[in-house]
């Protein structure tokens, strides 16, 4: 079957495209943005990318169309399909009806740290032998690729809230029927679809509803919009995560930093973890990940020696470059708590050496500004903070620039470099955060610096 993709160079439809291409089926695709590292995934794969959308596209005559979140009406390719009455569908039904049947679907859901623990728990089983098949919203670097069909009835998938496809506004995941769920967290994202919080929880539990009774849900005790959730009805059964309290699954951190810490089930210690990454936030998706190992029948002591040959994803945290006693890091954060945790983690792990934040506010919501109330706070732990802001954005950053927080708004990549020109210093980390390209800051910043 030849299927031609949509947006195929999101982290997504990449994944499902390279899917598909291992199945056996011709694939092609159309994207606005064709950059590495999705697109050079797909064209080693022998993919066709075609730059742009147009109805020429579709000359190739495929027998199905697989239509991207991004997409909507007036798409001149969109429009083509409809017109020429071609057969479409979205990624996530795609991949229900054709990869997920009769598999064992171990889904990772939640506002961050969806990519970070699939990739954790994808990793586990691999190391333990299932060869299992997963779709990652980023590359594993334990892998190099972001999703297969695998070799087992086990699949791994980072399970999105996001809507569907134009025509399907249901979030992604309640295609998926999970039989173990990882919540990790729960928040309020994505303003572009959702109005408020309570229609999220409304998405989470459509979720819930679907996960069998003999299946399995982990999440974190703390989180009460996540118990808020299962209060609406929960017919499975629950197993609670913390760090330093009193929950089925227990963290104790031996590291201030999260790089070092105890897992005990049930008041049993099962093991240590040991290893590069940082953050309350990771040792949190670490738990989550040995637990739902668990319900497959992975002992917690094999995963946790998994865990300790972990190498992350790609731009989470991934160290690009060292110049001249300057670390630069690439990091996926886009979210007020996520940009918090992650300077947590850094600052614990690197003390008192300068940190330096510089910030994209690239996804939809906070492009619209939802979160300029706390945007700032969640930066306190930066010595300096440098945020972009591009002409399209629809608010001005300028309010976030005052004289006590050592915020510098600016307007142009140059200007960016060059402030980050006068910071550099031995034992100096530059942390630059963005879910985008970021206007190629990161290949000039390493030949300027």
């Amino acid at each position: 079957m030849h299927i031609h993709i949509l947006g195929i160079c999101g982290t997504f439809m990449g994944g499902l495209a390279l899917i598909a291409r291992e199945l056996g089926h011709t694939v092609s695709g159309s994207d606005q943005n064709v950059y590495p590292p999705m697109s050079m995934q797909l064209a080693e794969q022998g993919i066709q990318l075609m730059q742009g959308y147009r109805a020429e596209n579709l000359q190739i005559k495929p027998d199905l169309v697989v239509i991207g979140n991004a997409l909507s009406r007036g798409n001149p390719e969109v429009e083509a399909v409809l017109n020429q009455g071609l057969k479409y569908t979205s990624g996530p039904q795609w991949l229900a009806e054709y990869v997920l049947q009769n598999k064992w679907v171990l889904a990772v859901a939640g506002t961050h740290g969806k990519t970070t623990t699939s990739s954790m728990l994808a990793w586990i089983l691999e190391h333990q032998g299932f060869k299992p098949g997963f779709l990652i919203g980023g590359i594993p670097m334990n892998f190099g690729i972001s999703a297969r069909s695998g070799e087992s009835d086990f699949f791994v998938i980072e399970a999105d809230e996001y809507d569907s496809a134009f025509f399907d506004k249901r979030s992604k995941f309640v295609h998926y029927r999970p039989r173990t769920a990882i919540l990790n967290n729960l928040e309020f994202d994505h303003a572009d679809i959702f109005d408020d919080l309570a229609a999220i929880k409304r998405q989470f539990h459509h979720l819930v509803r679907t996960i069998p009774g003999e299946g399995m849900i982990i999440c974190p005790e703390a989180d009460e919009n996540i118990q808020d959730t299962l209060a609406m009805g929960c017919w499975t059964p629950v197993q609670l995560t913390a760090i330093n309290q009193n929950a089925a699954w227990q963290a104790e951190l031996l590291e201030e930093d999260g790089s070092h810490f105890s897992v005990a089930f049930e008041q049993q210690i099962q093991g240590q973890v040991k290893w590069p990454l940082t953050g309350l936030h990771n040792v949190y998706n670490a738990v989550a990940a040995i637990a739902a190992a668990r319900h497959i029948g992975i002992l917690p002591v094999n995963a946790i020696a998994a865990l300790t040959k972990f190498k992350n994803v790609k731009r989470r945290m991934e160290v690009i470059a060292n110049i001249k006693g300057v670390t630069v890091y690439d990091d996926f954060a886009h979210h007020p708590t996520a940009i918090q945790m992650t300077l947590q983690g850094l600052r614990k792990h690197v003390g008192a050496e300068k940190i330096i934040a510089v910030v994209e506010p690239r996804s939809n919501t906070m492009r619209m500004g939802v979160h300029r109330e706390v945007l700032a706070e969640s930066l306190v732990l930066a010595d300096r903070t440098i945020i972009y802001q591009p002409e399209e954005l629809d608010w001005d950053l300028m309010a976030l620039q005052t004289e006590t927080n050592n915020i510098k708004i600016c307007t142009s990549i140059d200007e960016i470099i060059s402030e980050l020109q006068q910071e550099m210093a031995p034992n100096s980390h530059f942390l630059m955060m963005s879910n985008g390209s970021f206007g190629g800051i990161y290949q000039r910043l390493q030949s300027e610096l």
